[in-house]
């Protein structure tokens, strides 16, 4: 019987920047980051990249304990990235101890990465409320059944949980959970990061100098 490799070794024998890996001229960059942004986005969305906003989102609890998860971009307004949570899970515990936190996409197809680094702040009532009703039936179920964090004694506890909240929601379409909150990432650091076939990978660091940006490459 042949051995099967090691863990290692399937690790060191899988491919890297295997997609389409587009050039960029750093200096035809736009000046603000999140227009360029917003540009590798589009970019990403008509390369058929799955679920590009997609993004893991990285806290910090009040002893500095990090943890990291996988969330959805639900906007990029005034210059800041925002998602949204419930008030019970555990990144929103964290960003209310430590109010800073840090975003990252990956876009394999492209061989693209983005960062994100900054300040949060919790939108208003109003903003969190907009947001929840702007979702599927099914979603705004899911995030009424939800309890972040508590043992789940049954995956069938958790199917009839949902199913009443869908009725719930089929007899009140207006009803929005209190903890239902959106949060905003304003960046004083933003990444592009290009990966090259002969990994002379491109890095373009925005930094934040009060009301302007700073712009400029680093090595990779």
């Amino acid at each position: 019987m042949v051995p099967r490799p090691t863990l290692r070794e399937w690790l060191r024998g899988l491919p890297a920047l295997t997609g389409d890996l587009p050039e960029v001229d750093p200096y035809a960059l736009p000046a603000d980051p999140v227009q360029a942004f917003e540009e590798w986005f589009v970019a990403a969305v008509s390369a058929g990249v799955p679920e590009p906003h997609a993004m893991t989102l990285a806290t910090a609890d009040a002893g500095g304990r990090p943890a990291a998860r996988v969330v959805l971009l639900t906007d990029v307004a005034d210059g800041a990235w925002v998602f949204s949570t419930d008030a019970r899970a555990g990144k929103s515990r964290d960003l209310a101890a430590n109010p800073r936190a840090a975003l990252t996409f990956y876009w394999q197809p492209l061989g693209r990465q983005v960062r994100v680094a900054g300040a949060v702040r919790l939108l208003d009532p109003e903003e969190c409320a907009a947001d929840f009703l702007r979702r599927s039936p099914s979603a705004r179920a899911a995030a009424l059944a939800s309890r972040p964090g508590e043992p789940l004694r049954s995956v069938e506890d958790m199917v009839a949980a949902v199913g009443e909240a869908r009725a719930r929601v089929d007899r009140d379409p207006r009803l929005v959970p209190s903890t239902w909150q959106l949060w905003a990432v304003e960046a004083d650091e933003v990444e592009l990061w290009q990966g090259d076939h002969d990994r002379a990978h491109l890095r373009v660091r925005y930094s934040r100098d009060g009301d302007r940006w700073d712009r400029r490459l680093d090595w990779p």
